[in-house]
């Protein structure tokens, strides 16, 4: 079996934009019609860009591939053009050509890809879910804590049994920061009001974006702890965990963080400092399935759990599922709400979502097609990054 051919998809995702406002697919085929789809997070540069870049890999690397050769595959576009180092736009664009690898493999074989990466072990998969804005809302959701505790009620009384939110304010090139006491206060009223609205039936998860330095992020731990989060995502810059392992040793709080980490080479060095207990490799970056695998062993020896990161579209999110439902390890899964919207009418059949949990599909493969009508009716013509930081300083004294 050979791969013949490559095509792109870059998706407009239609408001609310959960998610972000576009998607990166790809699909691969090979001799004999076989097609597997995969997905890249890639933030750091346009998406069309991006597009061109997995073409660019594909030609050089994929075309001719046999599909069953991962580790080869694998090795070749990581070392390519001399790099051979965690280059987060280049593994991203590796992560979706791996995903759509193993997309295929299980469909020549009949099998979901978690049976091919060491079999299933968790029937259905917790997942929680973004406090997110509602249309006709008056103001921001993260403005106001009384408004967040009523949508996280909301979110629990759906099925959740855990909420994320992030009340701290921007993140901007310039960080990391001292939170101001504004932040301080406001992040207080947060978790206080969302854990007297939801009680007992949900876990807090406090994410932040790498805003505060070591020192800012423990004053805001502490402010914290009385409310008992689940987890503090990210609370220092991801380039230093030896910075971020200052605050883990500080806090009762388990520390989570991987979003913005590719391949094991760096979550070794989180997992080495003591820097996080929950590791978020988000699929469609840290080098796809079989790289997230050999993390999720890495953690399991250090008694360090898994919680796949999804900002991305539903073909990222489908290989989430696939290596949560196949690790020991694994704690939860983020969802976009309930998988339905724009993530769900993009694939064929959506995503099962039930009472809190996702249900892994038995079907070959990443077990979703993507719909390519629905793709075609939708394209993004924008230059936008995934994500944008501000291009200034937050103050510590004001944070808008």
């Amino acid at each position: 079996m050979k791969i013949t051919d490559v095509k792109t998809y870059v998706v407009g995702n239609p408001p609310p934009h959960f998610g972000g406002q576009y998607f990166i697919f790809l699909k691969l085929t090979t001799d004999s019609g076989v097609e597997g789809v995969g997905e890249v997070y890639a933030a750091t540069f346009g998406p069309h860009t991006v597009a061109q870049m997995i073409e660019d890999v594909c030609a050089r690397h994929v075309i001719g591939a046999d599909p069953f050769k991962i580790e080869r595959l694998w090795r070749e576009v990581y070392g390519r053009g001399y790099s051979q180092r965690p280059d987060v736009s280049l593994v991203g664009v590796l992560s979706g050509i791996e995903m759509a690898c193993w997309d295929i493999i299980g469909k020549e074989l009949g099998k979901p890809v978690h049976e091919l990466l060491g079999g299933q072990v968790h029937e259905k998969l917790r997942s929680y879910t973004y406090l997110y804005p509602k249309e006709g809302d008056k103001v921001d959701v993260y403005a106001d804590p009384d408004l967040a505790a009523e949508r996280a009620a909301e979110s629990v009384k759906q099925g959740f049994t855990a909420v994320k939110f992030d009340p701290t304010g921007p993140y901007s090139s310039y960080d990391p920061r001292q939170p101001s006491m504004e932040v301080l206060e406001r992040s207080e009223a947060f978790v206080k009001k969302i854990r007297e609205a939801v009680g007992t039936a949900a876990d807090l998860l406090f994410g932040t974006h790498g805003q505060f330095t070591a020192s800012g992020a423990i004053r805001l731990a502490k402010r914290l702890e009385p409310y008992e989060p689940l987890w503090f995502e990210e609370p220092t810059p991801p380039e230093m965990p030896e910075e971020m392992a200052k605050v883990a040793r500080q806090t009762s709080i388990p520390i989570a963080t991987g979003e913005r980490l590719a391949t094991k080479y760096e979550f070794a060095r989180v997992l080495e400092t003591g820097a996080a207990s929950i590791l978020q490799m988000a699929l469609g970056r840290v080098g796809g399935l079989l790289e997230a695998k050999k993390i999720a062993g890495m953690a399991e020896a250090h008694y360090a759990q898994i919680a796949p990161h999804l900002y991305c579209g539903p073909v990222e999110g489908a290989a989430n599922v696939q290596i949560s439902a196949c690790s020991p390890n694994f704690l939860i899964l983020e969802s976009i709400q309930t998988w339905g919207g724009f993530h769900g009418e993009i694939l064929k059949t959506p995503m099962q979502w039930q009472d809190g949990y996702v249900i892994p599909p038995s079907d070959p493969g990443l077990g979703v097609e993507l719909n390519e009508e629905v793709a075609a009716k939708h394209p993004y013509t924008g230059t936008a990054l995934h994500l944008e930081t501000l291009e200034r300083p937050v103050g510590v004294t004001g944070e808008s």
